[in-house]
């Protein structure tokens, strides 16, 4: 809306939980200002004032309002904006975006990724896992382009992971976790919601997304094998 307050968002360059609130804001035609924070430096005074809690991003900043957490971001600007709207208008459905975007959020992505990152034996069992998990999630775009059907919605904000992060990856850690022949309906829709018109400004360059998980691969692998331990 031409007369509501400047938008900001706090991100960091590669974070898809970052990216689910730029999603948002692109689907629903809001401008933005991008302040991008060092993940691997030290986090900024505004960072930490307006997220003491978790001090992680994204930070959604609407005038003199800031709102933390990606899916929490993803409904405030659904509801405070003009626009397509990203969650659906009946009550069961819209119950049902929030339940799968939760299974997202709390059962799929860690063994999904960590599918994607660990090497060895571990590295079979979270992929067993997290691909029963996609297979459930799959079922959700049965008859649909989208989770959210013709367009993309809440559903497919809360799965953007699935789209470029995973690709990029599986390359940079040459392995294969989801594959066109086992689960064709999230490869496809992988394609589909990384082309949408609206989002393609928005989407990070893969190239650049690529470079930058090459560079920081020690760190992250680094990291993960940190969860790993802390789960034996």
């Amino acid at each position: 809306m031409s007369s509501s307050p400047a938008v900001k968002l706090i991100a960091f360059f590669g974070s898809p939980y970052a990216f689910r609130a730029e999603a948002a804001l692109c689907l629903k035609g809001v401008p933005y200002e991008l302040l991008l924070e060092d993940l691997f430096g030290t986090k900024s005074e505004l960072l930490l004032q307006l997220n003491p809690v978790h001090k992680k991003v994204p930070v959604l900043i609407h005038g003199d309002r800031a709102i933390s957490e990606s899916l929490v971001v993803a409904e405030y600007i659904d509801e405070a904006f003009d626009g397509p709207p990203l969650l659906p208008t009946d009550p069961y459905d819209r119950a049902m975006a929030r339940f799968w975007a939760d299974f997202i959020e709390n059962k799929l992505t860690k063994p999904f990724f960590m599918a994607h990152w660990v090497e060895g034996e571990a590295r079979g069992r979270f992929e067993k896992e997290g691909l029963e998990l996609l297979t459930l999630l799959e079922e959700q775009l049965k008859g649909k382009k989208f989770f959210g059907g013709d367009r993309p919605g809440y559903l497919d904000v809360a799965a953007s992971a699935l789209g470029p992060w995973s690709s990029v990856i599986q390359e940079v850690m040459g392995v294969t976790v989801v594959r066109e022949d086992e689960h064709p309906a999230i490869c496809q829709w992988a394609r589909d919601y990384s082309a949408h018109e609206a989002l393609k400004t928005c989407f990070p360059d893969r190239e650049k997304l690529l470079a930058y998980f090459i560079e920081n691969l020690e760190r992250y692998k680094t990291a993960v094998n940190a969860m790993l331990q802390q789960q034996q």
